[in-house]
């Protein structure tokens, strides 16, 4: 089995269970700069533990840190060590640009790794710096053909990038044919929800995610048509902004465990991500995997990759609320059954399990 040793943030709950996957097929390594423990802002149904396929390292000699990001200095001891395979996840933290100046400086190969990128007009500075960090790697490890512009834009060989499925999701997450009628009326009798049609969204109450873009689109809504947004406690603004604009049909849920997520994901009937800038946006893959037609963003590496114009969603611009209520309308008077069977069917290829296989044929060189 190879030797793999991933540097990354912090085990995330996908991470984790990306990890324990492929280290069923690879003796697998991973340090990480913080403490899941650190992360303090998240509710603690959000946590979960691995299952013993890899070894958990996490880094301790800091040296210093900067907006919650480390440098660590004992990376440099693990990367002394004989592994055969090297990820670096992400190239903007400390501790990340600590071990590719070591690898460069002493030759030793790595793969640079990221969710995704979006390029973006910058001044000549910061583009070189990028360029530096990214064009640094031996290979690249993309999300998909956006990814892949991104890391091209900023000095990758499109010859040495490879690409893998990127999700949150393993096979068993996903539903094995939409859900039926009957299930959704009884979800939602239980969750509460009275409108005949359920628009769903799920995210943090931040600017990015653009949720007072989609409060502003739900004014042209019909009365029948609920929708529900689940995530954090919503701010003052955004209470402020559904009263003001008298939206009796907008219902702010709070955080919900997975498994209660999948009962909003259910009793829906379509999936809307307003997002300013995400760049995966991996409730997209969730949102599909549950059957639900997606619209989101020009600004979401994750719809860019996944949503197919018409046929399992819509794209519409960042910002733009006009242009996401004639989506949403489009959308609820469409054919929702069908696009929501497309839907299952693309999220169907992004699995944990086809993620890890991707990266051990990568590290094979097959």
């Amino acid at each position: 089995m190879k030797r793999v040793l991933f540097l990354t943030n912090y085990a995330s709950p996908y991470r984790v269970r990306f990890f324990d996957q492929l280290g069923k097929s690879t003796s697998l390594t991973v340090l990480c700069t913080e403490r899941i423990e650190e992360k303090t802002h998240r509710d603690a149904g959000w946590f979960v533990s691995g299952q013993g396929h890899f070894d958990l390292v996490h880094l301790s000699r800091r040296l210093f840190t900067v907006r919650g990001k480390a440098m660590c200095l004992d990376v440099v001891d693990w990367l002394k060590k004989p592994f055969d395979t090297i990820v670096i996840c992400g190239y903007s933290s400390p501790t990340a640009m600590l071990a590719m100046a070591h690898c460069r400086l002493h030759r030793i190969p790595y793969y640079l790794e990221v969710d995704g990128g979006l390029v973006r007009r910058e001044n000549r500075i910061k583009y070189w710096y990028k360029r530096l960090l990214v064009g640094s790697a031996d290979a690249w490890l993309s999300t998909g053909q956006r990814t892949t512009d991104f890391l091209v834009h900023y000095g990758a060989r499109r010859e040495r990038v490879f690409c893998y499925p990127f999700t949150s999701l393993e096979a068993a997450d996903l539903l094995d044919k939409p859900v039926a009628a009957e299930e959704k009326a009884a979800l939602r009798a239980e969750l509460g929800m009275a409108e005949g049609r359920i628009l769903l969204s799920i995210g943090q109450f931040i600017h990015r995610k653009g949720f007072d873009v989609l409060l502003k689109a739900a004014r042209t809504l019909p009365e029948d048509v609920g929708v529900y947004i689940v995530g954090g406690e919503p701010t003052e603004e955004y209470l402020k902004l559904r009263e003001s604009l008298g939206l009796e049909n907008v219902h702010f849920c709070g955080f919900q465990k997975k498994e209660d997520l999948a009962r909003y994901y259910k009793a829906a009937d379509l999936f809307v991500l307003p997002t300013r800038e995400d760049i995966w946006g991996l409730v997209v893959n969730e949102a599909m995997a549950f059957g639900l037609p997606v619209i989101t963003t020009g600004s979401c590496v994750a719809g860019l990759e996944l949503v197919e114009e018409g046929v399992n969603g819509l794209l519409v611009p960042a910002g733009d609320a006009q242009a996401l209520a004639r989506a949403m309308s489009r959308v609820l008077a469409g054919d929702m059954a069908k696009m929501g069977a497309a839907a299952l069917a693309t999220a169907g290829g992004y699995t944990i399990e086809n993620m890890a296989k991707a990266h051990v044929e990568i590290f094979e060189g097959r």
